[in-house]
């Protein structure tokens, strides 16, 4: 699926009206076209239909599987090997997905920020490459378990969420305030919308969803790409992006391969 970041602009995604309840009775609204508005309006989101077989796909003319149609935030027809073809397993793998995105998306930012910081001098010897066999305020042993047990604890809730949707809200409850519609993977609400971003008519809420699930695949990409560059250089991303900068000819993928012979 990594192959759907360099797809089609989201502006040429085709537009068809769905019903909505409005203030006063029922309006139209288009369906996932980047065109209309931005500002969602208050109400609670909903997943877009399916799209016609005629929306932007990894590769143009190709015809995609009948199990992706377009629903999923990032779907442009990509499953070569069919392991979408179950639906519980593309529900499973939309999920897994996500979560691997938006944990890389926090590892790049991890990665890149306090190299970042080193450079100004805010922070001394940084490296994130073997930052576990470093110094902290408790013995190794002593994170892992607590580590363990509280990721065990927010996979758990996440997972029972996933067998029965809003299972595990948090939400509070006040007055004049109805809460989000459980959606699995976009909790929302107070805690993790508070802005109320993911509420409203259709297109917004999907534009944003596939925004998200685009960086976390360029997120994926961009570690790998740092574990390589730190196994074969030996140096920090930014430090690589620099030495490219001032010589792309010397500096880059082949370079660093021809370098081990």
């Amino acid at each position: 699926m990594a192959l759907s970041i360099a797809s089609t602009a989201l502006s040429t995604f085709p537009v068809r009206d769905i019903p909505q309840k409005g203030f006063s009775g029922k309006i139209s609204t288009t369906c996932f076209s980047i065109r209309t508005r931005l500002n969602a309006t208050k109400g609670v989101s909903s997943v877009c239909e399916p799209l016609p077989p005629d929306r932007p796909i990894w590769f143009p003319g190709s015809t995609p599987p009948a199990w992706l149609d377009g629903s999923l935030p990032g779907d442009y027809g990509f499953d070569p090997l069919g392991l979408g073809s179950d639906p519980e397993s593309l529900r499973w793998f939309a999920q897994a997905e996500l979560i691997h995105g938006r944990w890389a998306m926090l590892a790049v930012a991890g990665i890149l920020v306090p190299e970042w910081l080193e450079g100004l001098g805010f922070i001394e010897d940084y490296s994130w490459y073997d930052a576990g066999s470093r110094e902290y305020f408790a013995d190794p042993i002593t994170l892992f378990v607590v580590q363990m047990a509280l990721m065990g604890w927010v996979e758990g809730r996440r997972w029972a969420d996933i067998l029965k949707p809003g299972c595990v809200d948090i939400e509070p409850n006040l007055p004049n305030k109805s809460k989000p519609k459980p959606d699995v993977g976009y909790p929302g609400g107070l805690w993790f919308d508070p802005w109320m971003w993911g509420r409203g008519s259709p297109e917004p809420v999907m534009v944003l969803r596939t925004k998200e699930i685009k960086n976390g695949r360029l997120a994926m990409l961009a570690f790998v790409g740092f574990c390589f560059q730190a196994t074969y250089t030996g140096k920090e991303p930014l430090e690589n992006l620099a030495a490219h900068i001032a010589d792309p000819g010397h500096c880059n993928i082949f370079s660093a391969f021809a370098s081990q012979y």
